[in-house]
């Protein structure tokens, strides 16, 4: 399991008792990113293999730490899970039934899929629409949540993300440099939550923010790359 965190003490703890109890024997790995309160402590007490980054890198290169570390484990699979508890525990088993069942190298959990459940703020919702958009002119694949970080890999998208997975923007590139991989991906329905205690660092703003800057980078990526 890789769980990147960044100030998750109100949670961590209970993503990781959750985790555990959802897949007994599974290495649970925080990857605290840099966090400034208890987060690394708490993860290590509650049971987990605990990366402590140096400083905040990012949640793109928390996440590609995560699987280094799976690939240097040399893991057949991995979880990715973050750590706030808006990924449910109890989904886990059926993100690696769909993984094992083939043929996908990657299942990524879609809120939108599933009736019910949190989806967000309107802006970061009608930002979603639009990266659906801007993904499925770049690949022609029908993407449904491409923000969603809620994922099973196997182990050929575990070394593909150890070497390739973007920091900046990191799911919505990465649905594009999977693509260009070869790498067959697979959504699947899950009910997602709000969290569970903690406050978010994505306000309205920086949601609008975001949007905007990982539009713009998909077509500018788009706009480089060579013609066939």
């Amino acid at each position: 399991m890789i769980v990147p965190a960044y100030n998750e003490a109100a949670n961590i703890a209970a993503v990781v008792a959750r985790v555990r109890a959802s897949l007994p024997g599974a290495d649970v790995c925080v990857v605290n990113d840099g966090s400034t309160d208890e987060t690394g402590r708490l993860a290590h007490q509650a049971g987990a293999i605990t990366l402590n980054m140096p400083f905040n890198v990012g949640i793109g290169a928390a996440v590609q730490t995560g699987f280094l570390f799976a690939a240097r484990q040399d893991y057949e699979r991995a979880v990715r899970i973050d750590g706030d508890l808006q990924h449910p525990p109890e989904t886990i088993a059926a993100l690696l039934a769909a993984l094992d069942s083939g043929p996908a190298d990657m299942v990524i959990g879609s809120r939108f899929l599933a009736a019910g459940g949190y989806r967000g703020s309107l802006p970061r919702r009608i930002g979603i629409r639009l990266l659906t958009g801007v993904i499925r002119v770049l690949t022609g694949e029908t993407v449904t949540d491409p923000t969603s970080g809620f994922l099973a890999a196997n182990r050929r998208a575990i070394r593909f993300c150890a070497a390739e997975y973007p920091h900046d923007y990191p799911e919505p590139e990465s649905r594009v440099l999977m693509h260009r991989g070869g790498l067959r991906v697979r959504e699947l329905p899950v009910v997602m939550h709000e969290r569970a205690g903690g406050v978010s660092s994505i306000t309205t703003a920086r949601s609008i923010y975001y949007m905007s800057k990982v539009l713009l980078a998909l077509l500018l990526d788009a706009i480089r790359q060579p013609r066939q």
